[in-house]
């Protein structure tokens, strides 16, 4: 069940819409594009390559990739310089998409419920949801963060599974790399990925 679930935590990952969003609105369009999620998933016309396009259709801009692909490297994002940036974003964003479309065949009917939201900080909220399976249930929270002081723009920067955040651990696998690799090793083997 954890594996299933670590599915539709992907799934739901690329379900949000192709915009940052105002404060008012994360819960009610984060709830709609969950359940349009769901009908997709379950439409048997559909074969998986269908599914998958237009689930990722619906999702792109509310997550913010540049800083989750910052977040993700930690220490060695400053010492790369713009370039090499710029081309981890564009591998690190489509190995979170690769990852997703390889498990949409693990979904099995099971549905999301959201909770509600809390501001750990004035320019933090967490969308706080919950997988429920047939037998178990599993939250998934979603962080946004307040692009700027001056404007209502929120945008998604990390989600948390069971308590586990994605962007950690990916830092981890990325600093395990790093501790015996080049930073060129690295771009290779997520181009190299299948």
């Amino acid at each position: 069940m954890l594996k299933r679930c670590l599915a539709l935590f992907i799934l739901f990952f690329f379900s949000v819409s192709a915009f940052a969003l105002t404060k008012s609105e994360i819960e009610p369009e984060m709830r709609n594009k969950i359940d349009k999620v769901l009908l997709i998933l379950k439409d048997s016309k559909l074969n998986k390559d269908s599914k998958s396009k237009e689930i990722i259709d619906l999702m792109d801009s509310v997550f913010d990739y540049p800083l989750m692909s910052k977040l993700s490297l930690g220490r060695t994002w400053k010492e790369i310089n713009k370039e090499q940036q710029n081309e981890f974003v564009n591998l690190f964003t489509k190995e979170l998409k690769n990852s997703y479309v390889s498990k949409l065949d693990l979904y099995t009917d099971e549905l999301v419920k959201i909770l509600g939201t809390n501001t750990p900080k004035p320019n933090r909220l967490e969308l706080q949801t919950v997988l429920v399976g047939k037998t178990d249930k599993y939250e998934i929270n979603y962080k946004f963060y307040q692009t700027s002081k001056d404007e209502d723009k929120w945008l998604i920067y990390d989600v948390e599974l069971v308590g586990v955040s994605i962007i950690q651990t990916y830092r981890q696998q990325y600093a395990g790399f790093l501790k015996e690799k080049s930073f060129p090793q690295l771009i290779d083997f997520m181009k190299n990925k299948k």
